[in-house]
């Protein structure tokens, strides 16, 4: 948890940006009968009932102090489709010395899955790139790009949406509608408050 708070502390730095990155599941859902538009006094009235059209993935990396984010919808969330979304960052990121990479312990977000990607030379090229600092377990919150996907989710993605392909659309409109407003997470959580908070997580010391 430090380690990440200490990442957070270091100023802006182009050339060693500090991203953060974080996924999660969309269900691709769709309406069994035609919603009732609405009218004066009414909101859209919606069946309850509904058809499942398969999952698919957001991938979504953010840089909380230059007001950036990237987002990829993936049709699977596996070891592969990470790496891809790394080669994704990288190249975003290409006149970057070292880009500092903070995410969860998800059992794809490993140097190997590189490997499993691309031939070894261009893994350990892309492995080169990065810096990867992962939240401790339980400890996800503290990944700004959480906070950047429940953003998403509120103001776009949710409602019943059962093309992957609208899904891609609607998520770029919002990446390019935050990222011309800079928007940016207001991050005020550091180690000092860690260790008042979060006082019974420390180990207790005995003479």
């Amino acid at each position: 948890m430090e380690k990440v708070l200490d990442v957070y502390k270091r100023p802006f730095e182009q050339l060693r940006p500090v991203v953060c990155m974080d996924e999660s599941p969309k269900q691709l859902i769709g309406e069994v009968r035609q919603p009732i538009p609405a009218s004066p006094g009414k909101p859209t009235r919606y069946d309850y009932e509904y058809c499942r059209h398969g999952v698919c993935n957001v991938f979504l990396a953010c840089e909380p102090l230059a007001g950036k984010r990237m987002v990829t919808i993936a049709e699977r969330k596996t070891k592969k489709d990470w790496a891809h979304f790394l080669e994704e960052i990288a190249d975003q990121y290409k006149h970057a010395a070292k880009i500092t990479l903070v995410m969860d312990n998800l059992n794809t977000h490993e140097p190997g899955a590189l490997y499993e990607a691309f031939p070894p030379e261009k893994a350990k090229v892309l492995w080169d790139r990065f810096e990867f600092v992962y939240t401790p377990k339980h400890g996800s919150w503290l990944n700004m790009a959480e906070i950047e996907l429940n953003v998403l989710t509120g103001q776009c993605l949710n409602r019943r949406i059962d093309d992957i392909e609208i899904v891609r659309t609607e998520v770029r409109a919002w990446q390019k509608f935050r990222n011309n407003k800079q928007a940016k997470v207001n991050w005020q959580f550091t180690t000092k408050d860690a260790r008042i908070k979060l006082l019974r997580l420390y180990p207790t010391l005995v003479d």
